[in-house]
């Protein structure tokens, strides 16, 4: 019952279908527009996460991210991989203070805390995905070594030069813009470190002028809280313009042995993932159905259901099409001598 009880989020479960709704005005589908996303990102993603924080932590645990597989490799066994892979392209060293921007739940931040043996400071501005961290940093025994701040990652509350590494895991995407979000990363990183993210993008193979392509951009920006998906050049260009000498850069889809949408693919069947599978998402969506009707779950929490399902069909036929990537790598560095 972790899942009804913990719908909503923060907000009041009496006002959980207007949240929704007003949500839902803030895209395509329901009249909305690009600009005005962009203009209440904060509001638009704060409810999000509110709304969707259970749902994604009943499906995939405590890490909200894709990841390259190999073959016979689980999908959490590549998660945490994909997280290892970002921690050594850092090159993180014990005793080291790390910012991870845009942290959710603090997954990715236990697990790269304890692989690397660093401090880690998870970025998050919803409150109640850190309370929810906190939660679970207790229970993991990395309360000492890891913490969460509440703030805006265009706004950041830390002073120059603060810390050793940053690292972003399909997170900067929410914001509104990626020079902006780039250089705040850059001020409060210390000079000669590296900026390390993996970005929700469009391909250089997506086509403003196809009504397909549009739908599928759509699809995934209602059902993830996005006010815009970038296209890849756009964020490396932005990267430099903030100052950050790019070391390399590569899409790490197109060399992943198996699809990175496989798990909500709905030929794809396994028990490990079940609840990611289409079996395991019909199965959630007439469990909070009946929740819903007999007053356990707030009202809402289907239509909430509902966008996560248009999401993940989005993102499925987007990683077909290859117009669609959740993991645009880049390793960057802010130069020894800030001249910005």
């Amino acid at each position: 019952m972790d899942l009804a009880s913990n719908l909503g989020g923060k907000i009041d479960k009496a006002e959980v279908l207007s949240a929704v709704q007003q949500y839902e005005k803030y895209h395509v589908f329901y009249g909305g527009q690009e600009e005005e996303r962009k203009a209440n990102y904060s509001d638009m993603v704060n409810k999000y996460y509110d709304l969707v924080t259970s749902f994604y932590e009943f499906g995939w645990g405590e890490s909200f991210h894709f990841a390259p597989r190999w073959k016979g490799e689980s999908l959490r066994e590549s998660i945490k991989r994909h997280e290892h892979f970002l921690a050594l392209q850092l090159g993180l060293k014990p005793g080291q203070k790390v910012l991870d921007v845009g942290c959710g739940i603090g997954g990715p931040l236990r697990e790269i805390s304890r692989f690397s043996s660093t401090s880690v400071t998870g970025l998050n501005n919803n409150e109640y995905q850190i309370t929810r961290g906190k939660q679970l940093n207790r229970i993991a025994g990395v309360d000492k070594t890891c913490n969460f701040v509440k703030a805006d990652f265009m706004k950041m509350p830390f002073p120059d030069n603060s810390f050793d590494a940053v690292y972003a895991i399909e997170a900067t995407c929410h914001a509104p813009d990626a020079h902006g979000c780039y250089k705040e990363i850059f001020r409060v990183l210390k000079p000669g470190q590296y900026f390390a993210a993996y970005e929700w993008c469009m391909t250089n193979s997506f086509d403003h002028e196809n009504p397909v392509h549009q739908k599928i951009k759509a699809d995934i920006e209602i059902g993830d809280g996005l006010p815009d998906i970038r296209l890849t050049t756009k964020c490396l260009e932005a990267l430099k313009q903030a100052g950050f000498e790019v070391i390399w850069e590569k899409d790490l889809a197109e060399d992943s042995p198996l699809p990175w949408y496989l798990p909500l693919d709905k030929s794809h069947f396994s028990l490990s993932s079940f609840r990611l599978t289409a079996v395991g998402r019909l199965f959630t969506k007439n469990m909070v159905k009946v929740l819903e009707y007999v007053g356990l779950a707030p009202k809402g929490s289907l239509r909430v259901q509902d966008f996560l399902e248009k999401a993940a069909e989005g993102l499925v036929e987007g990683g077909k099409k290859e117009i669609f990537t959740p993991m645009y790598f880049f390793l960057a560095r802010k130069p020894d001598s800030d001249s910005n």
